[in-house]
């Protein structure tokens, strides 16, 4: 005989999945929009920032005429954007309540640049690491992958509370 409980998970872990994806795709395109002025900010200021982004694009779509490939471009920073948001909100729902989500957030930033912008990617396009380069080229890219978690945090605040698996302690008055 076929255990109960067994359907009951895996159709909890079907709706979990589901529902995951359309935060990632919500809360992703929220921090993704959230982070796009600060390229043309820094930029402005004449500091690097979204650097790997048209060498990524250039190695998936090669050469694509001008305004196409800035069209890309975009897409491209929402796909990033959507499957760099689901890691966190994993990490958020099941460490929940045990520090602030803001915090969290901003850890994750941080993480998210360190291994990936300033060590994964300069590997594998063999360009010297930010760290090498110096603090005006690891800033602005760093605030801005803070600047992306703190939005994921703050936009999947009820995604998180309704999925979280450690609610919080009740309180008595």
């Amino acid at each position: 005989m076929r255990d109960p409980t067994y359907d009951r998970r895996i159709m909890n872990q079907k709706f979990f999945a589901s529902a995951l994806i359309r935060e990632s795709l919500r809360s992703g395109s929220i921090a993704s929009l959230v982070i796009m002025p600060l390229g043309p900010f820094f930029g402005f200021l004449g500091l690097r920032i979204g650097h790997y982004g048209p060498k990524l694009g250039a190695l998936l779509f090669g050469s694509v005429p001008e305004p196409w490939f800035k069209v890309l471009l975009i897409f491209q920073h929402f796909v990033v954007g959507w499957l760099s948001t689901a890691p966190l909100l994993l990490f958020l729902v099941f460490a929940s309540y045990r520090a602030s989500p803001v915090l969290f957030g901003v850890l994750y930033g941080i993480g998210y640049y360190v291994v990936v912008n300033s060590l994964a990617l300069p590997f594998a396009f063999g360009d010297p690491t930010p760290w090498q380069i110096g603090l005006d080229t690891i800033y602005p890219s760093l605030i801005g992958h803070i600047f992306f978690g703190v939005a994921i945090a703050v936009a999947a605040k009820r995604f998180v509370a309704a999925h979280c698996a450690t609610p919080p302690a009740a309180t008595t008055a």
